[in-house]
């Protein structure tokens, strides 16, 4: 199982489930894998920032990799970025040896001129190897790390084994235009674009020519569909879907509670047994959780799979 630069669809960003105690639920673990599949997903990414990777030991981190690639059947990404190179080469070559499709290399925060960004992704790219498929997170809301079009070009066009761009600028869709472009005029070569942020703009991305989404909203079935329906041209019913769930997905894109929101709706949706997180983290208050089981009330009244 393995991933390309003509990769469409959704992978879904795995939360990691624990338990009240801060334990890893490997009972929910393997639930969550078996979802994202029936959602009709096209691959799932473990060890993101959702899925809480930096608060996890190296061999709880191993043993999840061992886990999710052992049960899916879709191919499986890994995040390992890491504030030292030694880490991140020792995650990736465990994980390609357990039978990972790739793997996902976000920037470092303290990178700030381009020219430290790009040489950056040139040792990370050395030091998992240039055998290795990976995917370039941009993602600059949460890391601080601003890549311009000419930057992630650059990027792509010096490595081969990247194979993939997680877009998540904001705003972006500009960005997806540019490079697009820059492909269209036979100066990038080929490469996969799905976009974060939770969905956010999910509803005009595949025109501005995303191949999917690569996030974790809490109803990834309806983000498979949503793609679906802009594969098939049928623009009014993808923007009334997504128009359908936009309550929730902007709810959710709150700094802070967002991991919380999505582990609340995932609970909900019985597919993992709690919303806890690893400390540190913050959990939803009363009324939050309240709102948030009102917005999918109400979703629930004009998408049957919110009806928890």
């Amino acid at each position: 199982m393995t991933f390309s630069v003509t990769s469409k669809g959704v992978y879904a960003i795995a939360t990691t489930p624990f338990l009240p105690d801060g334990s890893i639920d490997k009972v929910s673990l393997d639930r969550l894998t078996d979802f994202y599949q029936e959602s009709g997903c096209t691959g799932i990414t473990i060890l993101g920032i959702m899925g809480e990777a930096p608060k996890l030991e190296p061999e709880e981190s191993r043993a999840i990799i061992q886990q999710v690639v052992g049960r899916s059947k879709i191919p499986v990404i890994v995040g390992v970025s890491a504030p030292g190179l030694a880490a991140m080469r020792s995650l990736a070559r465990s994980a390609m040896d357990m039978g990972a499709a790739g793997v996902m290399i976000a920037p470092t925060p303290s990178l700030r001129t381009d020219e430290q960004i790009v040489n950056y992704f040139g040792q990370a790219v050395e030091a998992v190897g240039d055998d290795v498929p990976w995917v370039l997170q941009d993602y600059p809301l949460t890391l601080s790390v601003v890549m311009s079009v000419g930057v992630v070009a650059k990027i792509i066009a010096n490595h081969p084994s990247c194979l993939m761009l997680k877009h998540e600028d904001w705003p972006g869709l500009e960005k997806i235009s540019k490079l697009r472009a820059l492909q269209k005029a036979g100066e990038l070569r080929p490469f996969s674009i799905l976009c974060g942020n939770g969905g956010m703009f999910l509803d005009f991305e595949p025109e501005r020519g995303a191949d999917g989404a690569m996030t974790g909203y809490g109803f990834p079935d309806m983000l498979v569909e949503l793609v679906d329906l802009f594969a098939q041209g049928k623009r009014e019913e993808a923007h009334d879907l997504f128009d359908a769930h936009l309550p929730l997905i902007r709810y959710e894109q709150q700094l802070g509670i967002g991991l919380a929101v999505r582990k609340h709706v995932l609970m909900r949706r019985g597919v993992i047994a709690s919303d806890a997180q690893r400390k540190p983290g913050m959990a939803l208050s009363a009324p939050a959780r309240a709102e948030v089981d009102y917005l999918l009330a109400r979703l629930g009244r004009r998408d049957k799979r919110a009806a928890v």
